[in-house]
């Protein structure tokens, strides 16, 4: 049974929305960053942690990409030329994507104030949208990033698209502003939203 500890409104959305997508029974435990029983499996309190047999495991990707490779959905094989473009897409979204929005989160409300600089936001939006143009013309054709088959990659890109609207950074390219529309009806995201 796994367990996963984390608010729906951080990156553990992404691990419930994958459990969710598997069909597989599990814990969820909203626990927010630092708090103390997220410290005692995360000593950098950070979430998501997801624990499988008392033995906790970090980060979204990775967890995203264990339980993937696990369960044998949502990924290609590795060693497979498949699996290096998801790999490459999979980094390309967390360096473009989601480092933006997380330091703009940071400059908003996560440093002590007196650490915060404001003006950072314009050029993280500026890279948000020239990452989009890049993205747009590294998709293939079919409802996911990689075709008619949706991996890992499209989990990560869809948790940033709704951060991004969140946060106010400008949505500029219509193909993913329709990928972000069709991606949100998912019946197991919006099953791993309503937790």
């Amino acid at each position: 049974m796994y367990t996963v500890i984390g608010t729906v409104k951080s990156r553990a959305l992404r691990v419930i929305w994958m459990l969710e997508e598997l069909d597989v029974q599990f814990d969820h435990i909203a626990a927010p960053p630092q708090s103390e029983g997220v410290i005692q499996v995360s000593p950098s309190g950070k979430v998501p942690v997801l624990v499988e047999d008392g033995v906790p495991i970090t980060d979204s990707t990775a967890i995203l990409q264990y339980l993937a490779d696990k369960h044998g959905q949502f990924t290609h094989p590795a060693g497979t030329l498949d699996r290096a473009h998801q790999d490459s897409l999979t980094q390309f979204l967390l360096d473009e994507f989601d480092a933006a929005l997380w330091m703009a989160a940071r400059h908003s409300f996560v440093l002590p104030e007196a650490l915060r600089q404001s003006g950072i936001k314009d050029s993280l939006k500026w890279e948000f949208e020239r990452s989009q143009k890049i993205l747009v013309a590294r998709m293939a054709h079919g409802p996911f990033l990689m075709g008619d088959r949706m991996t890992v990659p499209d989990i990560i890109l869809t948790h940033c698209l709704g951060w991004a609207a969140s946060a106010q950074f400008p949505m500029t390219e219509d193909r993913l502003a329709r990928y972000a529309s069709a991606m949100s009806t998912r019946p197991a995201l919006l099953r791993a939203r309503a937790r």
